[in-house]
């Protein structure tokens, strides 16, 4: 089923919409002729995606805290959208120790408002909560997690992501499990990269930070092995999710993992090193004696159910995720780019090599 023609003239609201996922899904809601509202905090910097790209200008933009449950409930009454994806998290692990009050405070009541806000305006058709793969309790199983294996987390974000399914999970049983209430899922992401995301450290952000700056990436853990996927591949999972969910109802409901597949995945090392094949002027070293937090080594998703019943699948190859990537980043080191254009232009190449390679959610249909 092609979410394509689903979304025109909707109203979509999205939580989180200054930050990196949210700004791309917010510019990709907007192509496909959505009327898009977002609620977050500002953005972190003018460096991040939401300002670069000018996007206060190009969406209903209001700044507020998904911790208050009041002021969201109001936005979502004042709204009435149709759609709603709640992507307003704290987002990194390493912030996480730093500050795990707020991460907890963040990532587990935010769901909460955001499943009350959505519980008050009956206007709400579909809405989908954006988690993480690293919500499953990880042993580093060489093989992929599936949808219905344990949440846990060593680490606070980790932990306070299986909070939020099992959040999710509690309201679909307890308020969203009748026919007529708002259909709900959940989204779950492996390590997902592409322009825009200037976040403080995540690797590669910290690449192109360092080479900007003309010296070399410090690695604290290149032997890690991640999921890694250009930030449009989860994304058209969602969008596929949230049509689905409107059009068909509660059999899409639940916990879905979109990742890449099964051999693709690759360590720290692997990634930069296969950046530095495409772009030579970077560089990195491996520290020894580093003393690291708790970070997993080795996680995979098993992406079967989304592929087998949603009938999604990753677009992009491990090389042409990091060219997408490279291209994104090198167009935000450009002074002279189109920011917002060079987003555009990347979603229309993604969806041009889905309808090549006969991905049944980018061919036009009339739904």
């Amino acid at each position: 089923m092609s979410f394509v023609n689903v979304y025109k003239g909707k109203k979509v609201l999205v939580t989180g919409h200054t930050g990196f996922k949210g700004s791309w899904l917010s510019i990709w809601l907007k192509e496909l002729g959505a009327d898009v509202y977002g609620y977050a905090l500002p953005p972190y910097s003018d460096s991040d995606n939401f300002v670069t790209c000018k996007l206060s200008g190009e969406i209903n933009h209001m700044e507020g805290d998904v911790r208050d449950s009041e002021k969201l409930k109001q936005y979502f009454k004042d709204v009435q959208p149709e759609f709603a994806f709640h992507l307003a998290a704290q987002p990194l692990v390493l912030l996480s120790y730093k500050d795990p009050a707020d991460t907890f405070a963040t990532n587990l009541m935010g769901v909460v408002n955001f499943f009350e806000a959505v519980r008050a305006t009956p206007s709400v058709k579909a809405a989908v909560n954006v988690t993480t793969d690293k919500c499953y309790d990880n042993k580093e199983w060489v093989w992929g997690y599936r949808e219905n294996d344990p949440m846990g987390g060593k680490d606070p974000y980790s932990a306070s992501k299986g909070c939020s399914e099992l959040i999710t999970s509690s309201y679909l049983e307890s308020f969203f499990y009748a026919d007529g209430t708002c259909n709900i899922a959940s989204g779950r992401a492996g390590n997902v990269v592409g322009g825009g995301d200037w976040a403080l450290d995540r690797i590669i952000p910290d690449y192109f930070r360092a080479l900007k700056d003309g010296v070399k990436l410090e690695i604290r853990n290149p032997y890690a092995t991640r999921p890694w996927q250009h930030v449009l591949e989860p994304l058209s999972g969602y969008l596929t999710l949230a049509a689905e969910l409107h059009l068909n109802g509660k059999t899409f409901s639940g916990g879905w993992n979109f990742g890449p597949e099964d051999m693709s995945n690759y360590s720290v090392k692997e990634l930069i090193d296969q950046m530095l094949k495409l772009d030579s002027r970077g560089g990195y070293t491996i520290p020894e004696n580093t003393v690291k937090l708790h970070e997993a080594n080795l996680l995979k998703l098993d992406i079967s159910k989304a592929v087998n019943f949603l009938k999604w699948r990753p677009v992009l190859d491990f090389e042409e995720t990091v060219q997408f990537t490279l291209k994104g980043y090198l167009d935000d080191l450009n002074a002279g780019q189109d920011k917002l254009d060079s987003r555009i232009q990347q979603i229309s190449a993604y969806t041009e090599k889905a309808k090549v390679k006969n991905i049944k959610w980018s061919i036009d249909e009339n739904n």
